[in-house]
């Protein structure tokens, strides 16, 4: 008779190793012996349990043996993070061998509807299968029980129901089986599995993995999935930075970069058992210390020579003297007008070296200006900046779209008490990565695109991509009914005369609840915001938790996908402005700034009015301006001012006559650079130059895109445009012009007050996106003919015309 013993470990994370190279120990995976035996049949008690263990364990050491080689075999080929990403292709494992043992594990039917599974389907879907307990074949059962004909036939699905099922059972900050090589080289075969879940015509049932390559669509749907390895809102960034200038990444990359990613990790362990003495409330996430690449503060044109450690909350400088160490000083980095700027920097005032960040609350407030001196070039000072801007920006988030401090709703929703620890887990991770990125040498041009907080604070539809992520850190079920004082729900009396509530909480698609009281932040009220939940609900697919749905995307992939797309619209449109963008037109501008002293002055002056710095002064002028537009004196206004400026004129020609002016009165005066030497003058010359240069290619970048508007280039926006002078024409035909000026006046010193200055902001963000999206009409610049060929090119038209007439 034919017996089969089954044998479980309990580990989750190891693997059974298969046809793919995905090396591993046996887990959950069910591992079977099978006995041949004859004759009579036997007793269970004449059974000795401690032989049969110890067979047992002889066939699962010979067994485990065989699998250790095979591994040693296909890892050994691992990428440094210097190499081109391409493993080798001279290490191989005897197809045959692979084989069996992957058909010896295949239990899933590989037929499907659309089409048959390809091999990296089918290993993923066992893999992860074994992983949950289960086989291939029951978790395709009771994937088809669970959902509708249209998603289960899709395999795409199924590969993500057995993936997300499996990684939905953790919510550690990074997933502990990363640390697993063998799970390293499954999630990038569930990537391809997810790119190809069908085999094609010319795919061999031995396929290699080798030389395989993953597309962003599906690095950016299975990579955030997993605890710690990316975010949604910049995974496409990610995807850029990783793969290159490849069409997708590699196995040697994608494993290169967990491992510095784990590395980093364990690195921020060893700085907490170091540095705790005097940081032990703080999470310390990296810290900037080398001979080689030292860290600078200038303090009063000096520079000091120390080590910077940064916090989730704070930032720290320990100076070095001859003596030793100084006591540390610390920047805190919490507080709402917190911000950091790149800089130049440069003894005795002279701002050499663009290598700087500096730190600050305000104008009054401390500065720290800290150079990361880097031989190679600017890449650290931006990595540094974009560590420090991510650690603001989250507490900014926290501040914005979180709770208030001891807000008692909080513990109304299970869960809520945790949303900051959980944004700030997003921060620290986010800024892991980077530093990963940074040691692997694969960083964009603006490390600041690679960390979450500090890229949504500057991209269109960012604010709502905040309020999905403020969601889903603070969001849970209700404990109790919630009830509070300063939130009352409307009331709608029905046929029984029963009250029902209308509630404006925000709902996740699991259920969980973001309390209206918690809407804070003004960009709810935007009516991008209104529209995106109001169709935030799941169609056809599974939900498993509030970060992984099966066949759908959760709330923060479909904003963070909205995003995308507009930055995209954004980016093109920024490609027509650069193509059209001219250099080197040169400029005085010391001259030109004291030429129009005078109307800034003027423009300052009426900014102040504006403003209402001065209440009395600007009570008077608008009493005085509604004076004129009420009395009818708009049409004396004009030739008032003519008359004045004549007459000052006048005035000022007679005093001249009588030398009471002085023989310099009216010339223009301009104060000399200080002494430098010839370099230093170049550096100004340069830095001059440039400025006026950007000055006229904004200008020039706005009248092409108001000729765009013009000649109907982006007839959309030509329309708008149109239909909006349409109506300004109407209301300066039918309504008296005084009362439209009235309301001008009204419109413009009323923007700062504290009941319109967010309607206001709001107002102008519209059309400045608005703005952003319009395209630069095209330039074409010819290349240069001289005058000398014009002129013996007309001299040939001259003789040719000449030889006609003769």
């Amino acid at each position: 008779m034919l017996s089969k013993v089954t044998f479980s470990p309990p580990n989750s994370c190891s693997l059974l190793y298969n046809k793919v190279g995905c090396s591993a120990r046996i887990g959950s995976s069910r591992f079977k012996v099978a006995s041949q035996f004859q004759g009579d049949k036997w007793k269970i008690n004449d059974i000795d349990p401690n032989a049969v263990q110890e067979r047992l364990n002889s066939w699962f050491s010979k067994t485990q043996n065989f699998l250790n080689g095979v591994t040693l075999t296909l890892t050994s080929p691992r990428v440094k993070s210097g190499d081109s990403g391409k493993p080798d292709n001279g290490a191989t494992v005897d197809a045959q061998q692979l084989e069996e043992i992957f058909m010896a594990e295949q239990t899933i039917h590989s037929s499907t509807p659309n089409g048959i599974l390809s091999v990296p389907a089918i290993v993923s879907i066992e893999q992860f299968s074994r992983m949950n307990g289960l086989t291939g074949y029951k978790s395709q059962k009771i994937f088809k029980a669970l959902v509708n004909e249209s998603v289960n036939n899709d395999a795409r699905n199924l590969v993500e129901y057995c993936c997300f099922r499996f990684l939905s059972r953790d919510n550690s900050a990074i997933h502990p089986c990363l640390k697993e090589p063998a799970f390293q080289r499954l999630i990038f075969i569930t990537m391809h599995a997810w790119e190809n879940p069908y085999r094609k015509e010319n795919d061999s049932e031995k396929a290699s993995f080798q030389g395989m390559l993953v597309g962003e669509e599906a690095f950016a749907r299975i990579a955030p999935a997993i605890s710690g390895i990316a975010d949604r809102s910049t995974v496409h960034n990610l995807f850029r930075a990783l793969a290159g200038d490849q069409q997708g990444i590699s196995l040697g990359t994608w494993v290169t970069y967990v491992d510095e990613l784990l590395k980093v990790h364990g690195a921020r362990k060893s700085y907490g058992t170091r540095e705790s003495t005097w940081i032990s409330d703080e999470k310390i996430l990296c810290i900037g210390s080398s001979k080689k690449r030292p860290v600078v503060k200038w303090e009063n044109n000096m520079a000091w020579p120390g080590k910077v450690i940064l916090t989730d909350k704070a930032l720290y400088f320990e100076a070095f003297d001859l003596r030793g160490k100084k006591d540390s000083t610390r920047l805190d980095l919490t507080t709402d007008k917190m911000q950091v700027e790149k800089t130049k920097v440069g003894p005795f005032g002279v701002v050499l070296f663009d290598s700087a960040v500096s730190i600050s609350s305000g104008p009054k407030s401390e500065t720290w200006v800290l150079e990361f001196v880097d031989l190679g070039g600017e890449l650290r000072r931006d990595v540094w900046h974009a560590f420090i801007n991510e650690v603001i920006s989250l507490h900014k988030f926290i501040c914005e779209f979180g709770p208030e401090e001891g807000d008692q709703s909080i513990n109304q929703v299970y869960g809520a008490q945790k949303g900051k620890e959980r944004a700030t887990t997003s921060a620290i991770n986010s800024i892991a990565r980077l530093q990963a990125l940074q040691f692997t040498k694969k960083l964009l041009d603006d490390p600041i695109k690679l960390v979450q907080f500090s890229y949504l604070q500057n991209v269109p539809y960012g604010d709502i991509v905040y309020q999905t992520l403020a969601v889903n850190y603070w969001g849970g079920a209700l404990v109790k009914k919630y009830t509070d004082t300063d939130y009352r729900p409307s009331q709608v009396a029905g046929p029984s005369e029963e009250v029902l509530e209308i509630s404006n909480h925000v709902y996740d698609i699991d259920g969980s609840v973001y309390l209206q009281k918690w809407k804070r932040s003004p960009s709810w009220e935007s009516s991008a915001s209104i529209n995106f939940w109001k169709n935030s609900s799941i169609n056809q697919g599974m939900v498993l938790s509030k970060n992984l749905v099966v066949a759908d995307v959760t709330l923060i992939e479909r904003a963070a996908m909205t995003c995308k797309e507009k930055c995209q619209l954004v980016e093109i449109t920024q490609a027509t402005i650069d193509a059209a963008t001219l250099k080197g037109i040169p400029s005085n501008i010391d001259l030109f700034k004291e030429l129009m002293l005078p109307l800034t002055v003027i423009a300052k002056n009426f900014e102040r009015l504006r403003r209402w710095e001065e209440p009395h002064l600007t009570i008077s002028f608008l009493a005085f301006s509604y004076l004129i537009i009420f009395r009818n004196l708009l049409p004396y206004i004009f030739p008032m001012m003519l008359m004045v400026l004549a007459a000052a004129m006048l005035t000022l020609k007679r005093l001249k006559d009588q030398g009471r002016l002085g023989r310099l009165f009216g010339k223009v005066t301009i104060r000399d650079q200080p002494p430098s030497n010839t370099i230093q003058k170049i550096i100004a010359l340069r830095d001059a130059m440039q400025d006026v240069e950007n000055y006229l290619q904004n200008m020039n970048v706005t009248l092409l895109k108001i000729r765009t508007i013009v000649l109907a280039g982006y007839p959309q926006i030509t329309t708008e445009v149109a239909l909006v002078l349409f109506s300004s024409a109407a209301i300066l035909l039918f309504v008296p012009f005084k009362y439209v000026a009235a309301c001008l006046i009204f419109d413009l010193f009323t923007r700062e007050l504290e009941f319109r200055r967010e309607m206001a902001k709001k107002f102008v963000t519209f059309l400045k996106e608005r703005w952003d999206t319009v395209p630069a009409a095209p330039v074409a610049v010819l290349p240069f003919e001289s005058n000398v060929s014009t002129q013996g090119n007309q001299q040939k038209k001259i003789d040719e015309q000449t030889k006609k007439k003769l």
